[in-house]
């Protein structure tokens, strides 16, 4: 309802968020750390920060996400969290036996300025911290950057705290997938197995948060990638970064730490960027590309042609996660429909500028803003309708109020269930994405028809 007041003028604001197009940086360092194999996120601030974390990941994934908070107090808030840090990394070590703590900070913990790294050398001095077990950290305030910021600093944290070099190289490659859902792991890993490639992919939640109903709970799922796994990147032949934004910076620490080459691609989402993914695999691989893949892009390419006539000339408003958008984005213009709004809150010149280059040819004025928020996206809809909305659950409010077709992506979706357990990269990503966008245009179409246009074939 308060939607219906949001004012058609679009005045400059620098210090004021509405409805931002974001979640905060620990999330994503949480979801991060799922990844991992054993592995007991940590959140170094108050107790409510930590129940924010949890429950907003929980909504999303429908699965319990368990996670320690130092519970800080007025008192650690003065005097520092040291002793509340020190204290939760023993209990939870006795009482939990995780491989790993992966601790990521908050606004609290980072505006008194806690030396997180201090902490954990003085927990392992003190004995907190068993023989074979680990602790890592990653700075994640939540005043800057978002979510996709705090997945990539807990990434680039696993090659910082474990990537070693032996000099020996190993037949395996890197794969980092990004800020997406547990299924598409699944596809960019299973493509990598049908080239005949070893693989270590980091983080990796498959398995850990879509995993099956078994009757039992197990904190620990059998999912997530291994600690030796994660030892044994410095001796890969190669990283494949999916996202610039998410893996970018992993990618290139490993490259830097122990010689790595890194290929820094797009996420593979629809045809284009899902050929320059396989491609590089080819290269990797020093093999022609199977048939199985090549009969699933043919697939793609199939539907792609029966469904172009009702795609073509449909404008397209965005909003979501910068890697997600850059590639949806490319992929929209292949099947002549034109993105004109384009939002992510995540901060980044290099944003605005891909989306400009995506869409230089398009036949209406493009509007795109990094560090935006659903407010400004909600204004430019109203001054001009589209003719499908794609954004996570928050969009739903634009969406009815604007009487948009709309199609839930990225994160979170708080009101679906079963957007973890397919995915939206690769040629089959590709599949069933096509299928949502012409199901919501085709329910739109079918709703507005006269009597004498309600067709039982399209």
């Amino acid at each position: 309802m308060l939607l219906r007041h949001t004012p058609l003028k679009i005045q400059d604001r620098k210090a004021l968020s509405v409805n931002p197009a974001k979640t905060c940086q620990p999330i994503g360092a949480m979801y991060a750390a799922l990844g991992i194999h054993g592995c007991l996120p940590h959140s170094h601030g108050s107790q409510g920060c930590c129940a924010y974390h949890r429950s907003t990941l929980t909504r999303h994934y429908k699965e319990p996400i368990m996670s320690g908070t130092s519970s800080f107090t007025e008192g650690a808030s003065v005097f520092g969290g040291q002793a509340n840090l020190l204290q939760a990394i023993n209990n939870i070590f006795t009482i939990y036996e995780p491989d790993l703590i992966a601790v990521h900070t908050t606004c609290l913990s980072e505006t008194i300025g806690d030396d997180v790294l201090q902490i954990t050398r003085k927990a392992r001095d003190d004995g907190k911290i068993p023989e074979g077990k680990h602790v890592i950290h990653a700075s994640t305030p939540s005043y800057v950057g978002s979510h996709v910021t705090g997945f990539a600093n807990m990434t680039k944290a696993m090659v910082n705290y474990f990537a070693e070099s032996t000099g020996k190289k190993k037949n395996q490659i890197n794969l980092i997938p990004g800020y997406v859902e547990p299924p598409d792991m699944e596809e960019i890993r299973r493509l990598a197995e049908l080239m005949n490639l070893s693989t270590v992919m980091f983080p990796d939640t498959s398995g850990v948060l879509n995993g099956p109903q078994t009757g039992r709970y197990r904190m620990f799922p059998p999912g997530g990638v291994t600690i030796p796994e994660l030892i044994s990147t410095g001796d890969s032949m190669g990283t494949i970064a999916m996202g610039e934004y998410a893996s970018g910076d992993a990618a290139r620490v490993l490259d830097t730490k122990c010689k790595v080459p890194c290929k820094i691609l797009d996420l593979p989402i629809g045809l284009q960027a899902t050929d320059r993914y396989i491609d590089a695999l080819r290269k990797q691989a020093g093999t022609e590309v199977p048939a199985q893949i090549n009969f699933e892009r043919g697939q793609l390419l199939d539907i792609i042609t029966d469904m172009q006539a009702w795609f073509y000339g449909k404008k397209v408003a965005l909003a979501g996660d910068p890697d997600q958008m850059i590639a949806l984005s490319e992929f929209l213009v292949a099947i002549d429909m034109w993105p004109v709004y384009v939002v992510t809150g995540t901060p980044g010149k290099i944003f605005e500028k891909r989306i400009n280059e995506i869409t230089k040819n398009s036949p209406y004025p493009v509007k795109v803003k990094a560090g935006g928020d659903l407010f400004l996206l909600h204004q430019w809809i109203k001054n001009e309708s589209v003719d499908l909305l794609i954004a996570n659950t928050y969009g739903k409010y634009m969406a009815r109020d604007s009487d948009i077709p709309f199609i839930r992506y990225g994160f979170p979706i708080l009101d679906r269930i079963g957007h973890s357990y397919f995915p939206s990269v690769g040629y089959r990503g590709g599949m069933r994405l096509l299928e949502k966008i012409l199901d919501a245009i085709l329910d739109r179409k079918d709703r507005d028809s006269p009597e004498e246009s309600f067709e039982l074939v399209m």
